[in-house]
């Protein structure tokens, strides 16, 4: 029991690191309800593990804080969506039809994906109840999404991991083609900028969706741009 105990808490510490990015043993420990000393030894011993690693913080007074951060080995402990299946799949669909093909394929996924998203959103009235909707969608498909609200009103949908990362990487225009999706269930009306984007080198997938209020304020306001707000 006390193995399976110990595997449970890993397994949280990971999920929280993949969720906040760099935190300390402090913050970790208030969420799960331990010591701070006990998270450092789970801690100490993923990093034996190659799971974590650590950047010290500098502070006003004492010593530095330890920051600690998800390894790209880490990755196993997430799901991955059959990444090598379906790499080879798009290889091989891309080699068969060419390019065109491949494109007509991610459209018409498009249009399935966006029917499917509109039938579990359409309950939701407002923008804010479609976008968190949206996000609970997503984390069942292995995206770990939440939302955040801004000050100015408009919104985030955050998404802590990809689970189709490696086929993304070698197809962009998927990325491309699930921001199409975004903006047709959540309204023409309003606009969406992607603040950071896995692919870049951020550590997550961030879109900032601005309600038509803000869009109306200023007309200018673009769709499908990177941005850091």
């Amino acid at each position: 029991m006390a193995k399976e105990a110990t595997g449970k808490t890993k397994r949280r510490i990971l999920t929280l690191l993949k969720q906040w990015g760099p935190t300390d043993s402090a913050e970790l420990a208030q969420h799960l309800g331990c010591s701070a000393m006990a998270v450092r030894q789970h801690l100490y011993k993923l990093q034996d593990e190659g799971m974590v690693t650590y950047r010290e913080e500098a502070r006003s007074l004492g010593r530095p804080v330890k920051r600690w951060q998800l390894t790209s080995a880490a990755d196993q402990y997430f799901p991955e969506a059959y990444a090598e299946l379906t790499l080879s799949l798009l290889q091989a669909l891309s080699q068969t039809w060419g390019e065109a093909g491949l494109d007509h394929l991610l459209t018409v996924r498009t249009q399935h994906q966006v029917q499917d998203y509109q039938h579990q959103l359409a309950p939701q009235s407002s923008l804010s109840d479609r976008v968190k909707a949206l996000a609970e969608i997503r984390t069942r498909e292995g995206y770990m999404a939440e939302t955040q609200t801004l000050e100015d009103g408009s919104l985030l949908l955050i998404e802590n991991h990809c689970p189709i990362c490696v086929a993304a990487q070698a197809c962009t225009g998927l990325c491309a083609q699930e921001f199409q999706v975004f903006q047709q269930v959540l309204g023409a009306d309003v606009a969406i900028e992607r603040a950071e984007h896995l692919i870049n080198g951020d550590r997550r997938c961030v879109y900032r969706i601005h309600p038509p209020s803000q869009v109306e304020q200023d007309p200018t306001t673009k769709t499908d741009t990177e941005c850091h707000p």
